[in-house]
């Protein structure tokens, strides 16, 4: 495994701890919907039991682990701290771009998510970002 390094500074490591650990606990699961089969389903709930709130973002708007859906990043009536991102890569910049119109603070690719432009284009905002990583692959790491 390579360590990038921001222009900051600071590396990719960092910036994953940083989002886990001080950007605030609610995260907009963009994807997430009630199939228990999807890995946004599993994830959203690894980042329940370590105290996130989650936000499913999904078309269909629906209730997953007790919390509201909403059919769009721009639907939520409170404030989203990152934006947790299940799409095609394809769709990843829009949403990306969507997080920092919304004033996310962060946003954060899954595995498979990489969109090299949204990402210059989200941090050049002043937003933290993680590309082709799992924030529930990552929480057990950090202790």
């Amino acid at each position: 495994m390579t360590i990038e390094t921001t222009s900051a500074g600071t590396t990719e490591s960092d910036t994953v701890r940083k989002i886990l650990t001080a950007t605030g606990d609610t995260w907009a699961v963009v994807g997430l919907s009630s199939n228990r089969s999807r890995a946004a389903y599993g994830v959203a709930a690894e980042l329940r039991r370590h105290g996130k709130r989650i936000v499913p973002v999904h078309p269909k708007a629906e209730t997953v682990h007790g919390e509201q859906g909403y059919a769009s990043l721009a639907d939520i009536p409170f404030p989203v701290d990152v934006v947790d991102v299940f799409v095609n890569s394809e769709h990843a910049g829009q949403i990306a771009d969507e997080a920092v119109a919304i004033g996310a603070k962060a946003v954060w690719f899954q595995l498979g998510v990489v969109d090299e432009d949204a990402y210059a284009r989200t941090r050049a905002a002043g937003l933290d970002m993680v590309m082709d990583r799992c924030p529930a692959i990552e929480i057990p790491l950090l202790d």
